[in-house]
């Protein structure tokens, strides 16, 4: 029999032993491949080319979200399974745009996790109950009636995420242009385009919407 064949990207070591101590358990699944951030996770995607890939959203360098579009793209045959220990209809509808096959919450990953890769590994889709609840409230949710930062129609670009991400662990314009080699001014204007795009006022406002959507790192207290 065919060894199903498992990637886990999470930047912390605790969440990756975790999962694979839950997957290892299973006969004929393996573990090929870790990775501790999202450049590194597309890298071994494509080198491993697994079967299921196992993608936080709130990692460094890359989001999920991006880190499963790439994948993809790049890799078709391979299933993404999102793990977050937050979620939003606005996170959950943007990962399923994307290409993912799964939504499961953190909290849930030793209850559901086997299940959560055998479903996806079938081509079938899986939510957790809870992440069912939350899509099926903002489907519900009337026209016009968002969250503070969840404006109708907005959509942020995987280079917005990143300066969200940065700005959330309390970042300086210029520390951020450092670590994504761009000028300061270009920092100014995403920062400026992004309060504008999510309806935001403050920094707090924005470390909020990081929080509550699972991009910020664990440096903001994800």
């Amino acid at each position: 029999m065919k060894k199903l064949r498992i990637l886990i990207a999470d930047d912390h070591g605790l969440v990756r032993r975790g999962a694979r101590a839950v997957l290892h358990s299973r006969h004929g699944w393996r573990v090929v491949g870790e990775a501790a951030n999202g450049r590194e996770a597309v890298a071994k995607a494509l080198e491993l080319k697994p079967d299921v890939a196992i993608v936080d959203i709130g990692m460094p360098e890359l989001d999920g979200v991006e880190v499963t579009r790439q994948i993809r793209e790049a890799v078709p045959d391979t299933k993404v399974l999102v793990l977050t220990m937050h979620v939003s209809d606005h996170m959950v509808r943007r990962a399923l745009e994307v290409g993912a096959c799964g939504y499961l919450l953190k909290s849930d990953l030793t209850e559901c996790l086997a299940k959560a890769v055998k479903a996806v590994s079938q081509g079938k889709r899986f939510l957790t109950p809870k992440v069912s609840e939350i899509v099926l409230e903002g489907f519900l949710k009337p026209k016009g009636q968002h969250q503070q930062g969840e404006r109708a129609g907005a959509r942020t670009t995987p280079r917005e995420i990143e300066v969200i991400r940065l700005l959330a662990q309390g970042k300086s314009n210029k520390e951020i242009a450092a670590e994504l080699g761009i000028a300061v001014r270009t920092v100014e204007t995403h920062r400026a385009k992004i309060m504008l795009k999510l309806g935001l006022h403050s920094l707090a406002e924005l470390i909020h919407y990081a929080m509550r959507h699972g991009i910020a790192s664990v440096q903001a207290g994800r």
